[in-house]
């Protein structure tokens, strides 16, 4: 892993590419939503919030609309009553999964409850 100083013109750490990365992985809810995603690969909104625990029906529709905006996260709609919604990791979210994967094996590797 290369932590050589960004090259690029830059004011803040947003301007470089690990911060580009963190915008796309941060906060509370993004992993959590994605890890699922990885583990279930198609799911419905109730299936996440279930699986998810703690996390209100607001919070979860902002989070999805938010992955689906920067292109993580696929939005499928079928048209039938009632409405069914799918959500599904894209290619993009999926080339994060070597990043998730790496952080359960740190977890694993210095989880202090082994």
């Amino acid at each position: 892993m290369s932590m050589e100083p960004y090259e690029g013109s830059l004011s803040s750490l947003a301007d470089t590419p690990f911060g580009y990365t963190l915008s796309m992985i941060g906060g509370k809810w993004r992993l959590v939503i994605m890890y699922w995603l990885v583990e279930c690969e198609i799911m419905r909104f109730n299936e996440l919030k279930r699986k998810i625990g703690n996390i209100t029906d607001k919070t979860l529709s902002r989070q999805l609309k938010d992955l689906e905006a920067d292109g993580l996260i696929v939005r499928t709609e079928y048209p039938q009553i009632p409405p069914k919604v799918e959500y599904r990791l894209s290619e993009k979210g999926k080339s994060l999964y070597p990043l998730m994967e790496a952080m359960c094996e740190w977890g694993t590797k210095h989880d202090p409850l082994d």
